[in-house]
């Protein structure tokens, strides 16, 4: 495994013919005007959109392709695991009105063509071109390098790794991908590669990155991996931004007002996004804390021969402010036994002691907090508050209505659940 190491910021001026460094950052210009792009001056596929190549997509003839993500678009959650090494980037085909494959820069008709290639023979994985993935940075239009990518990934099928997925905009339903990358473990791209491949040589020229040569001629998929530290998150980290975020939790918390028990159920399907394979998952009844708990399986190994691990799962419907302390936490570990883990899901945060004492302790809690809880209903297509609140309409309606003062007595009470 490469260990990743940061050097200096590269400046603007000296962006022609560098190395592509992974977690670098590569400087904008200061002229207020499109020129300041950094990606345009760095490599040669111009200075707008999220795919951005070198070479026709119609002709099948890109030689390097660029992933470019604003990190700005809540609907469409591009996300980089850096445990794993794999990374989801979404389509661009983004809103009504056009086919899956019709779109401006035909981003979606590159994507079709290198899964494909990457499913057929080492000569079909040639055609495929090294795709160099970059986000957005501060300041101005600087971007930072996270990696070099190749479509598909080990630990998901031919079936998985580009689906077509239905999305909908003021009721108008269209299909954009969801395709799986892998970062592979190559720290520095080297400029004299880049060259060769815009030369037509990307497996024979100097400066070849290894871990490319074996996917192109094996499909061996050698991934970048970073284990995790011990992780304590702060509260403005646990807590979404941006206000659409913000909304999402409120509206979570105003279809609960009054019930606050039943949003148990709705936590046990936030934890079914996060871990899909979670097996059978039941809701015990309130206890005397007025919280419920639920205790589910979640599955392992061969779909003909499972193993199940039991956890137990708590949820708050908490307001922003109030955090989850060590009482509600001491009440889940209480119940943890030999073998088995525990799910705490809160729509607010883990207050920094109690998130120091689980992680220093090696308690096996999986804490979902409400930022976690925004991102997981994003990346399962439910990305404004339209949409989440018909998802909750749908799946947890409402039998009982609230007073109509709720709006109000709601924000006092709701912490309590």
């Amino acid at each position: 495994m490469f260990m990743v190491g940061i050097d200096a910021d590269v400046a603007f001026r000296d962006l022609h013919g560098v190395d592509l460094q992974v977690e670098r950052r590569y400087m904008g210009g200061t002229q207020g005007t499109s020129g300041d792009d950094a990606l345009a001056r760095l490599l040669p596929v111009g200075n707008q959109g999220g795919f951005r190549c070198k070479g026709s997509v119609k002709q099948k003839a890109v030689q390097l392709a660029v992933l470019y993500t604003s990190g700005a678009e809540p609907n469409w959650p591009d996300h980089l695991d850096p445990e794993t090494g794999i990374f989801t980037y979404f389509g661009d085909n983004r809103k009504p009105g056009s086919a899956l494959h019709d779109t401006a820069r035909g981003g979606n008709l590159l994507l079709r063509d290198v899964f494909e290639a990457a499913h057929g023979t080492p000569q079909d994985r040639l055609t495929v071109p090294p795709f160099l993935y970059f986000e957005k940075a501060a300041p101005g239009r600087s971007v930072r390098f996270r990696g070099l990518l190749v479509p598909g990934a080990a630990t998901v099928t031919s079936d998985g790794d580009l689906s077509a997925v239905w999305r909908n905009t003021s009721g108008l339903r269209f299909q954009n991908y969801r395709a799986i990358f892998t970062v592979l473990d190559v720290g520095i791209v080297p400029r004299e590669w880049l060259t060769g491949v815009l030369a037509g040589a990307p497996t024979t020229c100097d400066g070849c990155p290894e871990p490319w040569r074996e996917w192109v001629e094996g499909r061996v998929y050698r991934p970048l991996v970073a284990p995790p530290t011990l992780t304590i998150r702060s509260k403005s980290d646990q807590l979404p931004q941006d206000i659409v975020g913000k909304e999402i939790l409120r509206t979570i918390r105003q279809h609960f007002a009054y019930r606050e028990t039943a949003f148990e159920e709705c936590a046990v399907a936030i934890w079914r996004f996060i871990a899909p394979a979670t097996g059978e998952c039941t809701v015990t009844p309130p206890s005397r804390d007025g919280g419920r708990d639920a205790i589910g399986q979640y599955l392992l190994g061969p779909t003909a021969d499972r193993v199940s691990v039991v956890f137990g799962l708590e949820a708050k419907c908490y307001q922003e402010e109030n955090g989850v302390g060590v009482k509600e936490m001491s009440r889940l570990i209480s119940r943890i036994r030999h073998r088995q883990f525990g799910v705490f899901v809160t729509l607010s945060y883990f207050g920094a002691q109690v998130y120091k004492e689980v992680r220093d302790d090696g308690h096996p809690i999986a804490m979902i907090c409400g930022r976690d809880v925004v991102d997981a209903l994003r990346q399962n297509g439910h990305g404004d508050v339209h949409q989440v609140k018909a998802w909750l309409e749908n799946q947890f309606p409402t039998t009982v209505k609230p007073p109509v003062d709720v709006a109000v007595t709601f924000h006092q009470h709701v912490g309590d659940g």
